[in-house]
C-alpha cells in the first residue's frame, strides 16, 4: 500500500528514515531489504501468517462498542481489543511476521529487546512454538517491575539478559541487543517490537501490524455502515499498535489520526517521554527521527510510569506524521493515564495495559461531538500492570 505517509524506496518517511547502522550490520540489514517484500507476498506466507493469527493470536480481536463510556462522553466510543490477543498485547501479529520471515531467512537464533515485556513475551511465544533459541534483552529496572512478564519469558524457554548500563530501560535494552546481532550476524535475526531501528524495519512492522485498522473498517462497516472513523485514537511509545492502528487511515484526511506520548511526571519536569514537544532531530538505533537529546546531542533519560512508552524516541513513520500535522500529537501525565486506567476497569469491566490508559485519557482533553465515531486501540491488557496499579491507588 503506497501512500504519501508510507515509507519511499529508500526507506524515508519524508526526511525521517534510513538505515545509519555499523559495517557489520550491513549485510544482515541490506539481506532484510532486499528481500522481505516478496517473501512477505509469497502466497505460502500469506496463508502462514493468516492461519497463526486466526488460530493462534484469536483474531479477528472484537471492535467493542463501550456503551457506558460513549455516555459518560456523549460520543460514539469503540474499543479495539488487542488486549485479548494471545499473550495480552497487540505485540504477537509482529513476532507471528518476524518469525516466519527469520525461518525463511535459515536464521536459527533469535533476539529481541523489550520494556514492559510484551513484545519479549510475544518473541518467547513464537520462537516455543518454531522450536528457535531465543534471548531478550530488557532494562534491569524495566525486569524488576515487570516481573511477571519476566517468569513468561523464562516459562517459554527464553534466557532473559538484564541491560545495566544508562537508563537501564527500553533504550539500553535495544543497544544491547543491537551489539548481539553485530557480534553474531550469521545465524542471528534480529525480532525488533516496534516501528524503529533501520529501514526497513520500521515499514516491516507496521505492514504486520496493518491487520489492526484492516480489521477496524470492516468491523465498523458493520457496526455503523462505514469503514472510516471520525477518529482514531493510540498511544505511542516507538509506536507500533498506532502505526497498525492508523496504517489504512494514513491517506484518508477525513479520519483525524491522535498519537498519545507519556507526559511522565509533566513535560517540563525533567521526567518526561513527550518526544514531539521535547524532541529534536537525531539518528537512535539505525534511524533518523525526533530524538530526546541534550545541545551537544546525548539522549537524555526518558521517563513513564509505562514501561511500554518509556524511550526517548519516535518511530519514524510518526515522526513525519507530526512534521506534515496529519497525526495531532498530545502528551499525558503519569497521573491521567492512572486515573483512565481505573475508570475504564469501573466503567467497562476492562483492566487496561498502563499505556492503553494514556490513549483513554484523551477523552477527558478533547470534545467530541455526539455522531463522532471514536476508535481507541486497546493494545494490551492490564494483567502486566496490576503492582503498579496496586502501588498507586494502594488498593
Amino acid at each position: 500500500m503506497k501512500t504519501s505517509y508510507n515509507v519511499d524506496e529508500n526507506g524515508f518517511y519524508g526526511e525521517f528514515g534510513g538505515a545509519f547502522i555499523p559495517e557489520m550490520l550491513y549485510p544482515n540489514v541490506e539481506e532484510l531489504r532486499q528481500q522481505y517484500l516478496s517473501i512477505t507476498a509469497e502466497a505460502s506466507f500469506q496463508d502462514e501468517f493468516h492461519s497463526l493469527l486466526k488460530e493462534y493470536v484469536g483474531r479477528p480481536t472484537p471492535l467493542y462498542f463501550a456503551k457506558r463510556l460513549s455516555e459518560e462522553f456523549k460520543t460514539k466510543i469503540y474499543l479495539k481489543r488487542e488486549d485479548l490477543c494471545h499473550t495480552g498485547a497487540h505485540k504477537i501479529n509482529n513476532t507471528i511476521g518476524q518469525i516466519l520471515l527469520a525461518k525463511r531467512l535459515g536464521k536459527n537464533r533469535i533476539i529481541a529487546e523489550t520494556g514492559a515485556g510484551q513484545h519479549g513475551v510475544a518473541t518467547a511465544t513464537v520462537c516455543a512454538l518454531m522450536g528457535l533459541q531465543c534471548i531478550v534483552y530488557m532494562g534491569e529496572i524495566d525486569i524488576e517491575r515487570q516481573a511477571p512478564n519476566v517468569a513468561r519469558m523464562k516459562m517459554l524457554g527464553a534466557e532473559v539478559r538484564p541491560a545495566t548500563s544508562g537508563s537501564k530501560t527500553l533504550k539500553d535494552a535495544t543497544n544491547e541487543a543491537i551489539r548481539d546481532w553485530i557480534n553474531n550476524p550469521l545465524d542471528t535475526f534480529y525480532i525488533i517490537g516496534s516501528v524503529v531501528g533501520p529501514h526497513p524495519y520500521p515499514d516491516m512492522v507496521a505492514r504486520f501490524q496493518s491487520v489492526i485498522s484492516e480489521e477496524i473498517q470492516k468491523q465498523l462497516l458493520e457496526h455503523e455502515n462505514t469503514e472510516n472513523p471520525d477518529y482514531v485514537i493510540a498511544c505511542v511509545g516507538g509506536g507500533s499498535n498506532a502505526a497498525g492502528a492508523f496504517y489504512h487511515f494514513l491517506d484518508n484526511e477525513s479520519v483525524n489520526l491522535i498519537a498519545v506520548e507519556a507526559a511522565g511526571k509533566g513535560v517540563d519536569s525533567g521526567e518526561s517521554a513527550a518526544t514531539s514537544i521535547l524532541g529534536k532531530i537525531g539518528v537512535i538505533h539505525g534511524s533518523k527521527t525526533l530524538l530526546m537529546q541534550t545541545q551537544d546531542g546525548q539522549i537524555t533519560e526518558p521517563y513513564s510510569i509505562s514501561a511500554g512508552l518509556d524511550y526517548p524516541g519516535v518511530g519514524p513513520m510518526h515522526s513525519h506524521l507530526f512534521k506534515t500535522k496529519r497525526a495531532e500529537f498530545i502528551a499525558i501525565t503519569d497521573d491521567d493515564a492512572m486515573k483512565a486506567g481505573i475508570a475504564l476497569a469501573k466503567t467497562e469491566g476492562i483492566i487496561p495495559a498502563i499505556e492503553s490508559a494514556h490513549a483513554l485519557a484523551v477523552l477527558h482533553q478533547k470534545i467530541f461531538k455526539p455522531e463522532d465515531v471514536v476508535v481507541i486501540n486497546l493494545s494490551g491488557r492490564g494483567d502486566k500492570d496490576l503492582n503498579t496499579y496496586i502501588n498507586y491507588f494502594n488498593l
